[in-house]
């Protein structure tokens, strides 16, 4: 029996994930590496630590698994978006990568909306924020023109890993649409991006759909791992893409909820027209000829953590949950909203801050726990109301994963706030099982992606919505939608001071 990998190169760690034909997990391994802050604001990673870990994640398999190097049929992968690896015509890193949650690009993004906003807009249908690439460039060409002079090579993180494992140039659309270098619809990079801004294209890897077939593994890409056949690399995609394929969102009328660091709200996009004026982000899909639209909230599961973390420190997430259930809809009047980091959809505001409105002497702990479920998970039904009223979304079924999916009463929360069943999977693996399906894909081991779908993703029970809870939160939600507007001027006011 063959195996493919789908390798997730994450923010803190890289996960390796061994499966067979028949979409079961064979095995998986995991290597961390450091996170690197030297100024307020600035984010960054060594490329090569990437490749350390990859390396490491082999061996672990390779230990694990008897017949790994006899078995392994192709590989592919899941990356962090964004990120900006710089390399010299000797392929040697010139800097450490910029990571997508670098927030130092602010007067780039702003001289980049100033100079080329509605030309921008339409070729890739995004807006100008700090964690997309193109700032990141602009920045390294402004404040370090040494290192820009000698740059031969742009990448993206996984695209480095695969770079040093086949020795092979490429990047998948989906994670090229991240770049804001683009043409969404086209499917290339645009010369009229590249030009305004001084980019020449020959720095760019060749962008491929994101099954393509890339090139085998190198003999000596890993050195403590003999294989006995060839491995096919496949290109492999963006992580909130890889989850959206690894979840099987499939059609427009399904959604994916993820609660993580952040929130995400995910729509399958049969195309790339929706015109949703820059609020959300509509990328290409690693389905091809595909898009998906999503919706970011900065403090999804970190407004959890931090309100854990500063008024129950001594429990545990699930002693801290446990009670929600017997509050009732709207936590008696209390509303917090998830703004502890700014916020990303539909405000695109790093002042806001978060807060809570209505507090009385009859709440207590639970009423607060519960209000921070309630508005992280209103926080991502803005960005479902978007697609509503944009696109004509009206979605039958929310794929809830990560923190939001381990709670029945959170998952009983999303049900009656989305207003649609919603599902958690049965084995919630992230962005590595779609990258692993890319593989599979690549292989030809299906004839589709549904029937891929169906032999890797299986789901658990749906929670229904409760008609008396829907109808209560329809009520709450537009006065959770008006503290935007009532603090607005207010946080920015108190930052002054």
């Amino acid at each position: 029996m063959s195996y493919v990998l789908g390798i997730d190169l994450g923010t803190s760690s890289l996960k390796g994930l061994l499966m067979n034909q028949q979409g079961e997990i064979v095995e998986t391994a995991t290597a961390s590496y450091e996170l690197y802050h030297p100024k307020p604001g600035y984010s960054e990673q060594n490329p090569e630590d990437w490749y350390t870990a990859c390396v490491e994640v082999f061996e672990q398999l390779n230990d694990q698994v008897e017949d790994f190097n006899d078995r392994l049929e192709g590989i592919s992968f899941s990356g962090q978006m964004h990120s900006l690896v710089l390399l010299d015509e000797n392929l040697e890193v010139l800097r450490p990568a910029i990571l997508w949650n670098d927030v130092r690009t602010t007067a780039e993004c702003d001289f980049i909306m100033s100079t080329f906003k509605d030309e921008l807009y339409d070729i890739t249908k995004n807006r100008a924020l700090e964690g997309f690439t193109l700032p990141k460039i602009l920045w390294v060409q402004k404040h370090e023109p040494e290192i820009w002079s000698q740059v031969a090579h742009i990448l993206l993180p996984k695209d480095y890993l695969r770079l040093k494992l086949t020795g092979q140039f490429h990047m998948d659309y989906s994670d090229a649409a991240g770049t804001l270098l683009f043409d969404i619809n086209q499917k290339k990079w645009s010369t009229s991006i590249l030009d305004q801004f001084n980019i020449p294209i020959n720095t760019l890897p060749e962008a491929v759909e994101a099954t393509a077939f890339v090139g085998v593994l190198k003999a000596d890409s890993v050195a403590n791992v003999i294989f006995t056949q060839e491995v096919k690399v496949f290109a492999g995609g963006a992580d909130n893409a890889c989850a959206a394929l690894g979840a099987g969102v499939m059609d427009t009328a399904t959604g994916m909820s993820s609660i993580g660091t952040s929130g995400v709200f995910l729509s399958y996009e049969e195309d790339g027209q929706s015109d949703y004026e820059g609020k959300l982000h509509l990328f290409n899909h690693v389905i091809p000829n595909a898009y998906y639209s999503m919706g970011v909230t900065l403090a999804a599961g970190h407004s959890l953590s931090w309100f854990k973390d500063n008024f129950a420190s001594d429990l545990s997430f699930d002693a801290l949950l446990d009670g929600i259930e017997s509050i009732p809809v709207g936590s008696n009047g209390l509303l917090f909203t998830p703004y502890i980091s700014g916020e990303r959809t539909p405000h695109i505001d790093s002042a806001i801050r978060g807060s809570f409105i209505g507090m009385d002497a009859s709440h207590h702990l639970t009423h607060f726990t519960r209000a921070v479920i309630e508005g992280i998970t209103f926080s991502l039904k803005d960005s479902q109301k978007l697609m509503d009223e944009a696109a004509q979304r009206h979605f039958k079924k929310i794929i809830s994963v990560g923190g939001g999916a381990q709670n029945k009463t959170w998952l009983q929360i999303q049900a009656d706030i989305f207003n649609a069943p919603v599902v958690a999977l049965s084995s919630e693996q992230g962005p590595g099982l779609g990258a692993a399906m890319i593989a599979a894909l690549g292989l030809k081991w299906f004839d589709s992606v549904v029937a891929c779908v169906e032999t890797f993703v299986q789901y658990k029970e749906a929670v229904n919505p409760i008609a008396e809870n829907v109808a209560q939160y329809e009520k709450i939600y537009p006065l959770y939608r008006k503290v935007y507007a009532q603090t607005k001027v207010l946080s920015a006011e108190l930052a002054q001071i």
